[in-house]
């Protein structure tokens, strides 16, 4: 049985809050917290279960707040969810046959060329989509299998490689690719939670302390959001990334 110290909560709440705000504006908030959470004992899976809960409640402050502020195309959203949840789905039972230690390489890789992409392109504003509306739906489905299939089979980073894909290859606007994102993770989420609530996964006084702390991060980084866009975007999404490229590497040589 784990014993909950203030010490444990001292560590973990900053760090959700922190993580919070992040994955309001670019996602990629669980490479801060889910560390966090293993750094004071917790078992992996619990550690991902408690971490699921703090999440979620915060995603739902960002999501509402996209909705709000009407950056949600709710039909576009929904299809992508649906094809999401195939390609992790997939990727989950992908993920049971290869190593993915061969993953790692890949985006080893692949991380450099989207942070380069990223630094190039100064601004995300799509100021007039060249794409049908049926043709945009159909890319913006096909991204949401492959980042839900990435999400199945590795996971770090999904909210960010979901955003640029909205955005790179879709051609939306930061706006709805953002809000399309966020419904995007918000179900996973839930999806995931309700799996670790079931098999008893979930440290709820833990959970729930620092989802208050979630709620705050959320808030304030899809307000900061709103207010500027692409200035604070693209600094939070090569912040994620380089994370990502230096957790990725140091699991090479651990």
């Amino acid at each position: 049985m784990f014993t909950l110290l203030p010490l444990h909560f001292i560590i973990v709440c900053p760090a959700v809050f922190v993580a919070g705000f992040i994955d309001a504006i670019a996602g990629g908030g669980g490479l801060i917290t889910l560390p966090a959470y293993l750094l004071i004992g917790l078992p992996s899976h619990t550690a991902i279960g408690t971490n699921k809960l703090s999440s979620a409640m915060g995603t739902v402050v960002s999501t509402a707040e996209y909705a709000l502020d009407g950056f949600i195309n709710w039909k576009l959203s929904l299809f992508c969810i649906l094809t999401s949840l195939c390609g992790s789905f997939i990727g989950s039972n992908l993920a049971l046959l290869v190593p993915d230690r061969i993953f790692s390489i890949v985006m080893i890789v692949l991380l450099p060329v989207i942070a380069l992409y990223v630094l190039k392109n100064k601004e995300f504003h799509v100021s007039d989509n060249p794409f049908s509306p049926v043709k945009t739906l159909i890319i913006c489905m096909v991204c949401a299998f492959f980042v839900g299939l990435y999400d199945g089979f590795y996971g770090p980073g999904t909210g960010t490689f979901m955003l640029i894909s909205l955005t790179v290859l879709a051609r939306l606007s930061l706006n709805e690719a953002a809000g399309t994102t966020k419904v995007i993770n918000l179900t996973s989420n839930i999806t995931a939670l309700a799996v670790f609530l079931f098999n008893g996964k979930v440290l709820w006084h833990l959970g729930l302390v620092a989802g208050l702390f979630s709620f705050a991060g959320h808030f304030l980084g899809a307000k900061v959001f709103v207010r500027n866009g692409s200035k604070i975007t693209r600094p939070v999404i090569i912040t994620v990334l380089a994370i990502l490229f230096a957790k990725i590497i140091i699991g090479q040589f651990s």
